[in-house]
């Protein structure tokens, strides 16, 4: 008797794992959002001649339509496409409501100092510096714009340590391949575009937290600063900006597809 029950517990773990092995071989990275931050009542940072919003959505639209033309087998869906405001709760739900396998959301950078330059791509974690935790209680403000935002996110206080800690230990699972594309993201910036290149970084950010999957937020420049908000403006430097985008995507495709 005691035979027989090793043997039936050795072929379901046979069975499991074949099909454990089985279903990893027949993962296929199809779906991406891409998020452009902001939009209509919320224009985001503002420079001299520009708005944030605006400069998100262009680099967005042109970041689907790359990966239309190149990877065609993968869907591209967009939180918005035009000058609106989806709230930070409802970019999330797009991408957890149609399982995406990657969530891209596009900023541009303020500080106070103009001659602050450079792009960084953050993960979700908690912030070591002020610096980081200050860039993700600027995005995380705009909730005050959204009706009974309190009940909404009344699990989200961006300004508690304790609530920030607790949203770390929630992502700890997704947070290694977020690293990856993060790092993959800047180093085509650096050197495929010539952007001075600040770094993968963690910081809090709500959008962040609340999808499931792999995630990042981009600031791909200073609309701060004088010269890279022109640039930011500039059609072939959105599309430059673009083009490193993608092709960190595509490089992190073909990487989890190959490990799996």
């Amino acid at each position: 008797m005691k035979n027989n029950i090793i043997l039936v517990n050795v072929i379901l773990l046979v069975f499991l794992t074949f099909n454990y092995l089985n279903g990893f071989s027949k993962y296929k990275f199809d779906v991406i959002v891409i998020d452009a931050g902001h939009g209509g009542k919320d224009p985001g940072a503002v420079g001299k001649i520009s708005y944030e919003k605006n400069i998100a959505l262009k680099i967005s639209l042109h970041l689907g339509r790359i990966l239309n033309e190149n990877l065609p087998d993968v869907k591209v869906l967009y939180t918005r496409k035009d000058d609106s405001y989806p709230t930070l709760n409802k970019r999330a739900q797009i991408a957890n409501s149609k399982n995406a396998d990657l969530f891209i959301s596009i900023h541009c950078d303020s500080f106070t100092k103009p001659s602050v330059r450079g792009t960084s791509t953050f993960i979700m974690g908690l912030s070591k510096s002020n610096a980081n935790f200050n860039v993700a209680k600027r995005e995380n403000s705009v909730i005050e714009l959204e009706e009974n935002y309190e009940e909404v996110y009344k699990d989200y206080d961006p300004n508690s340590t304790e609530s920030i800690m607790l949203l770390n230990l929630t992502q700890k699972s997704k947070i290694e391949n977020s690293a990856l594309l993060a790092g993959l993201i800047q180093e085509q910036f650096s050197k495929r575009v010539g952007l001075h290149n600040r770094g993968v970084k963690q910081a809090p950010f709500l959008v962040l937290w609340m999808t499931t999957m792999p995630s990042v937020l981009i600031e791909t420049g200073f609309i701060s600063n004088r010269e890279e908000e022109i640039k930011l403006n500039n059609n072939t430097h959105q599309v430059h900006i673009a083009s490193a985008i993608f092709r960190a995507i595509r490089d992190y495709k073909n990487y989890v597809e190959s490990i799996n």
